[in-house]
């Protein structure tokens, strides 16, 4: 090459490099995958909605003291019992009742879905003796589908009764650290099966207006 040549050249590699870079700096990506193709999905979001005995009578029993059961004064007067407030299933199998108290702390948030569990052959009571909102998780029983996964807020003072095989996340709870009076079966067979759902069906609750 001559001078002029070898110049010529250089401006040309330079010009090409720059046009390279900037392609690979402003090529649109789409949303949900990364510069080299890989897919990376986004957690859809689901909003709680009320706990309200119709809302959750697909999954189990609401507990819960606001007058929608049998109220019955006893103690001369002095107690109004709500009477048998959730349909228990605890002895199948050779299994028993236990009583229990759970102590839970909230998750970090944001709160994602990942994983679900059942109980195939017990209900499994939970009664919160905290102050803290919580929410609940829960699928039909059966085959677990993602998209019918239901997220429930729950007042302080409203419990849950999953019934047997129901699909249910553990407790949730949303500001403090909260016991739980937990009322399920012990036995010496396994009684609780875990699923880990693909990241496709990963999904973030939507707090807003909540916490």
């Amino acid at each position: 090459f001559t001078a002029g040549n070898l110049i010529q050249f250089r401006h040309q590699a330079v010009g090409q490099i720059l046009h390279s870079k900037a392609f690979m700096l402003y090529t649109p990506v789409t949303i949900g995958e990364t510069s080299t193709g890989c897919t990376t999905h986004m957690p859809r979001e689901v909003r709680p909605i009320p706990l309200t005995h119709t809302s959750f009578s697909a999954f189990g029993d609401v507990i819960d003291a606001n007058g929608e059961a049998e109220e019955l004064i006893i103690n001369d007067g002095h107690t109004v019992r709500h009477n048998d407030l959730a349909k228990l299933d605890l002895t199948r199998e050779g299994g028993r009742a236990a009583v229990s108290i759970f102590r839970s702390t909230p998750p970090a948030l944001p709160i994602v879905i990942r994983a679900m569990e059942r109980h195939p052959l017990s209900s499994q009571a939970f009664v919160p003796l905290g102050t803290s909102p919580w929410l609940v998780v829960v699928a039909p029983a059966g085959d677990l589908e993602a998209e019918n996964i239901s997220i429930f807020v729950a007042r302080p003072g409203q419990g849950v009764n999953y019934h047997p095989g129901v699909w249910h996340h553990y407790n949730l709870v949303l500001f403090d650290a909260s016991d739980f009076l937990v009322i399920d079966r012990l036995g010496t067979d396994t009684n609780c099966e875990e699923i880990n759902l693909p990241e496709a069906d990963w999904i973030e609750v939507d707090l807003e207006g909540i916490i």
